[in-house]
Parts: structure tokens; C-alpha cells; sequence
């Protein structure tokens, strides 16, 4: 009879260590549109360059920056990978974050533990014993203890502790990701601002020289009687105002050349970029694909779906608070009154039993928990939801940005080749005297406006490359969160 009511006690204890309390995880739906609203530009359309990463693929497929060709870039990438600081605490928190796996899985199993003692006690002979016949000598004991304790999951607290802690371990990967392209959209995004300073550098060196050749002609005129002394003075100011804008250049790219040090993780003292000003600027093949698909390339989008579904573990976990809990418990070892009858077989010692509570009031205590957690996964859901949303607007943004000013580089390349044929023609209508040299002035501070605003445009497109690139998650997907 014993042996029957101890199977179904067993059989009991396992059948309930299969119950899981609290909602069954979904996967929250959100805001989806079939495509884009904005279009990629012709020029940046799919074709053999490069492309989305394929489901299964499980090459590295993060070095984004090498459909820029940039020599110097790639290099300065490989270095912020490995030396950045930012990403060492990104990658630490992750390393953190995956130790709490195994920490909360050893729940799992029974805690064995031993406290081996040896203890020899002796009684004063002047104690006050009644009867006196009951005085001793004292007494020893050697004791090897060893004590078992196991919580059985009843409803599958331990069970969904594990799976939150690595749902959350899955969360801080993507948030590795997440900073990983962060950095390396920022690098890149800082060396073609200062690739931009370089060619706006180059462009006011040449002004200046020939600001200085036409205050060279005034002066000449103005010696030979052909022009008064206010023309000398008009293109004194030109060339002083060319000067002053060419020396404030160099403030903005000695900040970004810092800047880009403190991410490679150097000291702005031991690190410089060569001026270069005639590097070529490589508008890249971006494939962007479906809303849809974003889901699964934006880390930061992952990171936030795997924290919904911790968020719902948690929930699970509050819950099983309202059931009673289970703890089996046992205790073996051997005790004697000296070592040479420490370990013989009647020394042993044994005992086995079970321990069940249940909270029965604690003023609204646990239901406070389960009404927080509630609450937690409402916002951790709306949370995702804001962060599709804004990957939807980046993306948006950066089509619309690429697509309007290719249109508007176009327009500028025409304006500014009128420019300079204006300011030539302005330049030979004063050396033959026709006009005064107002209107060379006004003409030569028209094509200097426009010839920056070339630039700038160049500029504000392979911005807008790189942050497109970022935007659809820089050829990252799901299948790179690690298995845990």
C-alpha cells in the first residue's frame, strides 16, 4: 500500500511540474503598409552590387561600409570594431546578461551541499547534574552530513525565469548589434563630413587665389587710372571674407578628425586623416525591401520584441505567486563518537521529507506584482511598437532625402555652371570697362554660394547613403540572435 501511495505521490509531483501559469506567448502585431511610400532613385537600385542578407546565411555579413570603397574608411571601421569603448560596455552587458542563463537555470536542478564537523566537548565535573550519577566526561562527534533540497516546479515559475533571462540575453545581442551599427554609421558618417571640410578646403584655397588675382587687376586698374580706389577696397573685402571662411573650415574638420579618434578609441593627439581633398564619393546599391522584412533586419526592433516576450515570462511568473510551492528535502551522512567509529554502518544516519506553503494573506501584496507585470508588458508592447514605427520614418526619411536630392544635385550642378559663366562674363565687362566692379562682386560671391552648396549636397547624399544603410538594419537579421 505504501509503496502504491508513494508512486502516486510521485507520479503526482511530476504530472504538476508540467503546469505553465500565465499567457502563452504572441508575438504583438503592429502598424504594417505593403511598401514604402518613398522610391529608391534609379541610380540606387538592386542590381549585382549589394544585397540583402539571405535567411541561413550564416557568414559574417556586417562590414556594410565596404560598398562605400573607401580604403580609408575601412580602415578606420575595423579599428572602431575592435577598440571602441562602447561597444566593449555593449558587448560586456551581453557576456553579463547570457551568465544570468545559467544562473537562473541551476534552479532546475536539487542544491547538494555538506558541512563536514568534528566537534569534542567535555562537561564540568562541578555542574550541577540531578541525579549526580548522570555526570560525564564529555562527549564527541565527527559528522559528514549530506543535505539535498530541490523546489519542484509545480507551475513553472523556475521554467519561466529561465526563458525571461534568456529572452533578455537575446535582447542585450541585438543591443550589442544595435550599438555595433550605431558606431560604425557614426564613423562613417563623421569621415565623409570630413572629406566634405576637405573639399570645401580645396575649393576656398582656390578662391582665395583667385580673389588675390582679381584684387591684383583692381590695384593694376586702379594704378593705370581705369578703375577708382573703391574697387580696391570692394576686392580687398571679397578676398579678406574668402580668408576668414576658409580658416573656419578647418575648425569643423579638426572636430570630426577628433571626433573619429575618441570612436577609434585614440586620443585626438596621436591620431590625424590625411587632407584629401579629391577623394572620390561612391553613392552605393541599396536594396531596402518591404516593411515587412525591416522587422527582422533592425536589431533594435528585435531587441524590443524579445523584451515583449520577457515581459509576458514575467507575467507568468507573478502568477504562480497565488500557488502553493513544493520543496523536497533529504539529508544522509554518518555520525560517530570518534573517528574510529565514524563510518561504520550503524554511524549512518538519513531523512527524507517534503515541505508544501502558501502564502495565505499578504494585503494585496502578490496581486499588486501580477498587476505590475501587467502593466510592464502593456508598455514594453507599446514600446516595440514606437520603435517599428520609427524605423518605418528613418527609412522613409532617407528615400525621401536620396530621391529629392538627386533631383536637387542636378539643379545645383546647372546653377552652378551659370554662376560661372555669369562671373566670367561680369569679369570681362569690367576689364574692358563696361560695368563696375560691384558686379563682379555680386558675381563672384553667387558661384562661391553655389559651388559650396555643391558640396554641401554631395555631402548631405552619402549622408543620407549611410543612414539608409543603418535605417534597414546594415545587412543584420533575426537569424543572427544567438541560440541560448
Amino acid at each position: 500500500m505504501n509503496r502504491h501511495l508513494t508512486f502516486a505521490i510521485v507520479s503526482s509531483v511530476f504530472f504538476l511540474s508540467g503546469c505553465m501559469v500565465g499567457p502563452k506567448y504572441v508575438k504583438p502585431t503592429v502598424p504594417m503598409a505593403p511598401g514604402f511610400k518613398e522610391q529608391v532613385p534609379e541610380s540606387l537600385k538592386e542590381s549585382d552590387g549589394w544585397k540583402p542578407a539571405q535567411p541561413g546565411d550564416q557568414t559574417f555579413r556586417g562590414e556594410w561600409w565596404e560598398i562605400f570603397r573607401d580604403p580609408q574608411l575601412n580602415a578606420l571601421e575595423e579599428e572602431l570594431t575592435v577598440s571602441d569603448q562602447n561597444l566593449k560596455v555593449a558587448e560586456a552587458r551581453f557576456r553579463q546578461a547570457r551568465a544570468t542563463i545559467r544562473f537562473n537555470r541551476s534552479a532546475e536542478f536539487p542544491t547538494i551541499s555538506t558541512a563536514p564537523s568534528l566537534v569534542n566537548e567535555r562537561d564540568s565535573a562541578n555542574q550541577p547534574y540531578f541525579p549526580a550519577s548522570q555526570v560525564n566526561n564529555g562527549t564527541g562527534a565527527f559528522t559528514l552530513p549530506v543535505d539535498l533540497s530541490y523546489e519542484v516546479d509545480l507551475w513553472g515559475r523556475v521554467r519561466r525565469t529561465v526563458s525571461a533571462s534568456r529572452e533578455e540575453a537575446q535582447a542585450s545581442a541585438a543591443d550589442l548589434q544595435t550599438a555595433n551599427l550605431s558606431l560604425h554609421s557614426e564613423l562613417a558618417v563623421d569621415y565623409f563630413e570630413l572629406r566634405s571640410a576637405d573639399a570645401q578646403k580645396q575649393l576656398l584655397d582656390d578662391t582665395v587665389k583667385a580673389y588675390t588675382y582679381a584684387l591684383q587687376l583692381t590695384q593694376n586698374r586702379f594704378v593705370g587710372g581705369a578703375a577708382p580706389k573703391s574697387d580696391v577696397a570692394q576686392a580687398h573685402t571679397q578676398l579678406d571674407g574668402a580668408r576668414v571662411q576658409d580658416t573656419d573650415v578647418t575648425v569643423m574638420r579638426a572636430q570630426y578628425e577628433h571626433a573619429i579618434a575618441i570612436l577609434i578609441g585614440k586620443p585626438p593627439a596621436e591620431f590625424s586623416i590625411p587632407f584629401a581633398p579629391q577623394t572620390p564619393l561612391q553613392f552605393p546599391v541599396i536594396p531596402v525591401g518591404l516593411p515587412a522584412s525591416l522587422l527582422e533586419r533592425r536589431p533594435d526592433v528585435a531587441a524590443g520584441e524579445r523584451r515583449v516576450a520577457e515581459a509576458n515570462d514575467q507575467i507568468g511568473i507573478a502568477r504562480t505567486a497565488f500557488y502553493p510551492s513544493l520543496i523536497l528535502g533529504a539529508s544522509g551522512g554518518f555520525t560517530g563518537t570518534s573517528i574510529a567509529n565514524w563510518f561504520n554502518w550503524p554511524s549512518r544516519m538519513w531523512a527524507v521529507g517534503s515541505q508544501m506553503s502558501q502564502t495565505i494573506f499578504d494585503a494585496g501584496r502578490r496581486r499588486a506584482v501580477s498587476e505590475s507585470a501587467t502593466a510592464n508588458y502593456d508598455g514594453t508592447v507599446a514600446s516595440y511598437r514606437q520603435t517599428t514605427l520609427t524605423a518605418f520614418q528613418e527609412v522613409e526619411d532617407n528615400l525621401a532625402a536620396l530621391r529629392i536630392l538627386e533631383t536637387e544635385a542636378q539643379q545645383q550642378r546647372q546653377t552652378t555652371a551659370s554662376a560661372s559663366e555669369s562671373l566670367q562674363l561680369f569679369t570681362n565687362r569690367y576689364e574692358g570697362g563696361v560695368d563696375n566692379y560691384l558686379q563682379v562682386i555680386t558675381a563672384q560671391t553667387v558661384l562661391l554660394t553655389n559651388q559650396r552648396n555643391d558640396i554641401d549636397i554631395m555631402r548631405r547624399r552619402i549622408d543620407a547613403s549611410v543612414l539608409l544603410v543603418k535605417a534597414i538594419g546594415g545587412g543584420w537579421d533575426t537569424t543572427q540572435l544567438p541560440k541560448l
